[in-house]
C-alpha cells in the first residue's frame, strides 16, 4: 500500500476478473435493473443513486442491491479499495455486491471522495452518510436500520474498519464488520506516496493524523463483531496489519474471526480469494440475522 504501483496493476487486473463474470457494465444514472435468481430470491440493482445531502462538497454515489423479497433485510455498505485514490471502483465489488444480494442482504456499493483531490477524513465523513442514507430510507427499501454492517478490501477494508469502529459507540451501532487486506495501522507505513497523498502529509509531519486514521487506535469493548481475512504473502499490505487488528479486537475483548488466504498476496487475494468471502458472508449471517 506504499507504493503507487498498487493502484496500476491492481486495477487491470481486477478488471479482468470482471469481466470474466461478466460483471462489468455502466448502466445509465438512476437505471434499475433485474439481478440474477438468489439463494433466496432474485434483486434489482438501481445504479448511481446520490447518498450524500444536497449541501455536501459535492455529490457522492452508490449501487443498491435489493431482494425482491426485501422486508426488513440486513443491509451492508460494500467499499472498494484502491489506495485511496484515482476513480469510482464500484465495479471492481460487483461480485460480492451480487453475492451478498443473492444471500438476502441490500446492498449499497458506493465510491467516496478519493486522493488526491481529496484527503482524510473525506472518505470517512462520505461513508457515514452512506449509513444515513440506508437508515433513512430503511423503510422504502426493506432494511432493518439496526442490522447494518460495514464490508471492504484493501482501502475500502481500511475504511470499513474506520466507519464501522467510530460507529460502534453509537446507539444505532454497526452490527459488524468486514476487513480484508486492510491496512489497519498506518504508522506500518513510514514511507511511500498512497498513505502521504491520502493523509496530506508524511508521517514525520502529521503522526497524530496517522495514528488518528488507523482503525486499531478506534477499537474498543463497544466494537462491532468483526471478520479479518488477509493474504499470508501480502508485501503491500503485510500481514502485521491483520496481526495488529486481531491483537486490539482480542485485547478489547472484541467477538472476530479471522481467515488467512494462503499463499497469496494482495491482488491474488481479492481475486482468487478461496473461502475468504463467502466465509465472511457466513459470519455475517451468524451476525445479523
Amino acid at each position: 500500500m506504499s507504493h503507487r504501483p498498487l493502484v496500476s496493476l491492481l486495477l487491470p487486473l481486477v478488471s479482468l476478473a470482471g469481466l470474466l463474470n461478466g460483471c462489468v457494465n455502466f448502466p445509465r444514472s438512476g437505471e434499475t435493473r433485474s439481478g440474477g435468481d438468489g439463494v433466496r430470491s432474485g434483486f434489482t440493482v438501481t445504479k448511481n443513486i446520490i447518498y450524500t445531502p444536497v449541501d455536501w462538497p459535492e455529490p457522492v454515489r452508490g449501487d443498491l442491491y435489493r431482494p425482491r423479497s426485501a422486508s426488513q433485510a440486513s443491509a451492508v455498505l460494500l467499499i472498494h479499495g484502491g489506495g485511496w485514490t484515482g476513480e469510482d471502483g464500484r465495479w471492481e465489488m460487483t461480485s460480492i455486491a451480487r453475492k451478498l444480494a443473492q444471500r438476502g442482504y441490500v446492498v449499497l456499493n458506493v465510491t467516496y471522495r478519493l486522493a488526491p483531490r481529496w484527503i482524510y477524513p473525506a472518505p470517512v465523513d462520505d461513508l457515514r452518510e452512506a449509513v444515513k442514507w440506508l437508515r433513512t430510507h430503511a423503510v422504502e427499501q426493506g432494511i432493518d436500520p439496526t442490522r447494518i454492517a460495514t464490508f471492504g478490501y484493501s482501502a475500502g477494508g481500511h475504511l470499513a474498519a474506520m466507519v464501522g469502529f467510530l460507529e460502534g459507540a453509537e446507539s444505532s451501532h454497526i452490527r459488524a464488520v468486514v476487513a480484508g487486506g486492510a491496512p489497519a495501522d498506518l504508522m506500518l507505513y513510514p514511507g511511500g506516496t498512497l498513505v502521504p497523498q491520502f493523509l496530506g502529509g508524511t508521517q514525520k509531519q502529521i503522526p497524530q493524523r496517522f495514528k488518528a486514521a488507523s482503525p486499531v487506535n478506534h477499537i474498543s469493548s463497544q466494537s462491532p463483531p468483526t471478520f479479518v481475512f488477509h493474504g499470508t504473502h501480502d508485501q503491500l499490505v503485510p500481514p502485521e496489519h491483520a496481526l495488529a487488528m486481531l491483537a486490539a479486537l482480542e485485547k478489547n475483548h472484541v467477538e472476530h474471526e479471522v481467515y488467512w488466504v494462503q499463499g497469496r498476496d494482495h491482488v491474488a487475494t481479492f481475486l482468487f480469494p478461496a473461502n475468504a468471502v463467502n466465509a465472511a458472508i457466513d459470519f455475517l449471517d451468524r451476525r445479523m440475522r
